[in-house]
């Protein structure tokens, strides 16, 4: 059973620090003149990603275009930056605790009497 959630939180995390590399990708490209704001769906490519298949890239429909072409929208990357770090923060408690339950297992169920 811990193969399986350490797996899975394995590929949450490979495909939050996928999306992370996106966000920054978009910020570093945010006066470039008609760039295009890239992301992934999120939920989707969870799925896909526990099946071993790579994440989609695709450009963001709806953001406002600027005159120069560029659509990036500083403050809906910086939310997804706080989100993905939130994200990021939950996943590595719950692969910590996992681990933690796992040495108690190991040492005898960490009973001291």
């Amino acid at each position: 059973m811990l193969d399986g959630v350490a797996s899975n939180l394995e590929q949450y995390m490979t495909l939050l620090a996928d999306r992370q590399k996106l966000v920054a990708s978009n910020i570093a490209n945010a006066d470039t003149p008609g760039y295009k704001t890239k992301d992934i769906d999120f939920q989707t490519e969870f799925q896909n990603a526990l099946h071993g298949a790579p994440p989609q890239v695709q450009e963001v429909q709806g953001l406002t275009v600027k005159n120069d072409g560029n659509n990036v929208s500083l403050d809906r990357e910086a939310r997804l930056l706080a989100e993905n770090g939130l994200r990021f923060s939950i996943a590595s408690s719950l692969m910590r605790d996992q681990i933690k339950n796992l040495r108690m297992a190991i040492e005898g169920g960490g009973s001291g009497s």
